[in-house]
This record gives C-alpha cells, sequence and structure tokens, in this order.
C-alpha cells in the first residue's frame, strides 16, 4: 500500500453529494469486482458522522494505474475531481475500514427465516420480537444491490489506529476487517 489517489465528488446543484457518493461507490464496487480484485483497498479522509466526499484507493502505483486505465469511471468524469497517483506519506498509521451488516429490521429475518424453511411463523415471532432490532450511528452509504435489486445501506466502521500495516485482501467494496489501508 504504497501509493494512493483520491477521488472527490464536486459539489453538483442538481444532485446532493450523498447521492453522487452512492453513483461512485456503486461503480467503484463492479469495477473492483472485475478489474483488481481483492488488490485495493479504500478509506474515506473525511470519515465523521457521513463517509465524506472523498474516497482514496490504495495499492501500489502499477495496480492503480493499470485500475485507471479500465475507464470505469465512464458517466461521473463532470462529477468528479481524480487526483494523480501519489506515494503515502512516511510515518503514517494504519486502519481498517471495514463493513458492518445491521440486522435493524425484525420483520426481514422472521420473513427470510420462515421462507428458508428454518423456523416456522410462530416460532419467528417468538425468537425475533421487535425487540431485536439494532441501529447504529455508524457512517452508510446507499447502495442498490446488483443481484437482488433491493436498496440498502452500506454501514463502515473505521477501526483503531495501528502503527503497523496489516497485510490480506478486500472484498468487493475495497473494505476489510483485516486488511490496513495507511491513514493519514
Amino acid at each position: 500500500m504504497e501509493s494512493y489517489q483520491e477521488i472527490r465528488v464536486l459539489p453538483d446543484p442538481e444532485f446532493g453529494t450523498e447521492l453522487l457518493m452512492a453513483a461512485l461507490f456503486a461503480k467503484l464496487h463492479r469495477a473492483l469486482g472485475q478489474y483488481a480484485a481483492g488488490k485495493i483497498g479504500i478509506s474515506f479522509p473525511h470519515y465523521g458522522q457521513k463517509p465524506g466526499d472523498i474516497i482514496r484507493l490504495h495499492s501500489n502505483a502499477s495496480t492503480l494505474t493499470a485500475f485507471g486505465q479500465t475507464q470505469w469511471l465512464k458517466g461521473l468524469r463532470d462529477q468528479v475531481d481524480v487526483s494523480e497517483i501519489r506515494d503515502v506519506p512516511s510515518g503514517t498509521q494504519h486502519c481498517c475500514f471495514s463493513r458492518v451488516q445491521v440486522k435493524s429490521n425484525p420483520e426481514r429475518l422472521r420473513r427470510r427465516s420462515v421462507k428458508k424453511g428454518w423456523l416456522s411463523e410462530e416460532e419467528a415471532l417468538q425468537r425475533i420480537p421487535d425487540s431485536k432490532a439494532q441501529v447504529t450511528a455508524l457512517p452508510f452509504i446507499q447502495v442498490k444491490s446488483l443481484s437482488t435489486g433491493e436498496v440498502f445501506r452500506l454501514f463502515i466502521r473505521r477501526g483503531v489506529l495501528q502503527p503497523e500495516p496489516v497485510q490480506g485482501e478486500f472484498g468487493a467494496y475495497g473494505l476489510s476487517a483485516v486488511a490496513t489501508v495507511p491513514w493519514f
């Protein structure tokens, strides 16, 4: 992870930052799976109550160069600013950016348990009461599933800062619960 590239969503009077970030993230997700599976990690330099308006891609320079040549940003070029590929500053700390799945809808969990044959309707009502709903204040990006077409919130957690990098692979969203990216 010696190199990085930033993609900033530009302000747009017609579309909000969150909508543009969702479109950018959807394109990134498809492109990572197709061209750079496991090789590129992402971070959000303005991570806070929201992911922010910048996605930072982390990898080596040759992987980022090859990824950029795929034209994965086609259709969004006017809404984003893409930086040059740069070297990660020396002495940076590292952290994980991982996906957190929140079971926020007990009714959906009950339906799924019944549909899969794991529980009867009565058992599902008893084992999965409404009080089991989980809530989180983590930042999220609204994502549309390519397989089901459903829209869901992809919650993102920034892990604790670490002095040394941890190697590993990144998922199709560029996130990992194990592998770290530079944080600066």
